[in-house]
């Protein structure tokens, strides 16, 4: 039996929520739960001809790419050894089922989330058999969809649930889509708590704050509580909600269709947004966006943090001359970001744009005058938390990546009206693209260089990151006036 070499531990994959028997019965009815589907894109090439972009699939992949395999033999789930890459489906639809369960109704979260922990420690065993050594270096990853995650937080918060040697096996935590601070109907409620059919309620914030253990008067769930480093805990959140038909028209834009953008996220944990929906052929799962965020995650070694630190914000001349002659001007700001690695095709490792509905949301307080808002602090917009693997490099050492950055205002609010003067649509305050180079050094530090390349060749060696006390950062400008610091924190991961 092969060792067990980090990064490669084995993955358990959750499932996300069934609504009736009938989407129980098809979903016992499958091997993986959804983690074998991919997807077959269109896409334009350069010579205007159009070809599919095959994904076959997280779960094929993982195959192809890293040697992991499934832990099914002679037609059932075995019960000898297995290797440590090996992707496990935790089944807690199976008792459910008619066929092959008693049919008497879903598992509640709570029994779901035990027999997720009596499936990490069977896994253990399997890996490990009687050999200590093994054992104390065993490790498992939690990939969860949609309410998976909430089963996976369930284990890892609730003290009354699961086996202490489980909790403390789980090294990372991936969710795809997962509405961590419940799921909200459009108009903003929350699904009430009355909605117990097919255990509708386990996405209203009480019934969560109950099974996460959270204090009664917590009006946000998506928190780890200290139970679980938020650091090893990754949220991958959707931005289209119309290309998912089965619920946009309750839950509406600023969504993956189902759970909205700012619930599918964890408090001060790393996260990514992409342009897909919560499920379905354009879904978050078979999508190749989704699978690259997820094998830099559990596979990756660096880690790199852009937070944009604004200086100076301009207003248009018209609306900077009624400023100058006493009237009161008000606006807010929004952040676009979109990176991409050096070698991707077709996909984007993070997007976050005003045409998805997903820029980063900044008053002008927020920025400048944090002693008028209820944080009392400068929030700076972070752009991007973005997890790489220098055994993708293929040439050299260096990691590259380009950041797509713009900068733009609301309407501008004068006196009491909104300005349209000379108002022109869509407009930037600022925009250009980056080309970050981070090469590794021998003292466990980094050397960054940089490259605006809507005007300088991205291939060229660039220009060094400038020095202040808060670490590295590339100084960004605009012939409008804008002035900022994109700050780029470089980290080794485990």
């Amino acid at each position: 039996m092969d060792t067990i070499k980090s990064p490669f531990y084995p993955i358990i994959y959750i499932r996300g929520y069934a609504m009736n028997q009938s989407a129980i019965e098809d979903t016992v009815a499958t091997p993986y739960m959804g983690f074998n589907v991919g997807s077959t894109k269109i896409r334009q090439q350069w010579d205007e001809s159009v070809e599919r972009w095959i994904f076959e699939s997280p779960l094929i992949r993982l195959m192809k790419d890293y040697g992991y395999r499934d832990n099914y033999a002679d037609g059932s789930e075995s019960l000898e050894r297995i290797p440590a890459k090996s992707v496990i489906i935790h089944r807690y639809y199976d008792q459910a089922d008619r066929d092959i369960g008693t049919g008497d109704g879903p598992p509640s979260i709570e029994e779901a989330a035990e027999s997720l922990s009596d499936l990490i420690v069977k896994t253990r065993d399997q890996v490990c058999g009687d050999d200590a050594e093994l054992r104390a270096t065993f490790k498992v990853y939690l990939v969860a969809f949609s309410m998976g995650g909430l089963i996976a937080r369930c284990l890892l918060q609730n003290d009354a649930i699961g086996a202490p040697e489980a909790k403390q096996a789980v090294d990372k935590v991936f969710t795809y889509g997962t509405p961590h601070n419940g799921i909200d109907l459009r108009g903003g409620a929350n699904i009430p708590r009355f909605l117990g059919m097919w255990d509708a309620n386990n996405f209203n914030r009480e019934r969560i704050r109950e099974y996460l253990n959270l204090p009664s008067s917590a009006k946000r769930v998506d928190t780890l509580n200290g139970k679980f480093p938020e650091s090893r805990f990754f949220t991958l959140v959707g931005t289209n909600h119309k290309d998912y038909s089965l619920a946009r028209l309750a839950v509406g834009p600023m969504s993956d269709g189902l759970v909205k953008i700012k619930n599918a996220v964890i408090q001060s944990a790393p996260r990514a947004f992409v342009h897909k929906s919560h499920s379905g052929p354009y879904g978050l799962v078979n999508s190749e966006e989704g699978y690259q965020n997820l094998v830099r995650f559990l596979f990756g070694n660096v880690k790199a943090v852009g937070t944009l630190h604004v200086d100076h914000l301009p207003l248009p001349p018209s609306v900077e001359k009624a400023k100058t002659s006493g009237r009161t001007v008000r606006a807010s700001y929004f952040f676009e970001a979109t990176v991409r690695p050096r070698g991707s095709v077709g996909y984007k490792i993070s997007e976050r744009t005003m045409e998805n509905e997903s820029a980063v949301f900044r008053t002008f307080d927020e920025l400048f005058k944090p002693e008028n808002t209820k944080r009392g602090v400068v929030r700076p917009p972070v752009l991007f938390s973005l997890f790489l693997d220098t055994s993708k490099i293929t040439v050299g050492k260096t990691i590259v990546f380009t950041v797509d950055i713009s900068v733009r205002s609301t309407d501008f609010v004068v006196g009491n009206s909104r300005f349209f003067a000379r108002r022109i649509p869509e407009e930037n305050l600022f925009r250009d693209n980056l080309t970050i180079r981070a090469t590794p050094q021998s003292d466990g530090t980094w050397k960054l260089r940089f490259n605006l390349t809507d005007e300088e060749w991205g291939e060229q060696t660039g220009h060094s990151f400038q020095l202040d006390n808060d670490g590295f950062y590339i100084p960004l400008k605009s012939k409008k006036g804008f002035r900022g610091r994109l700050k780029v924190a470089m980290s080794n991961e485990q």
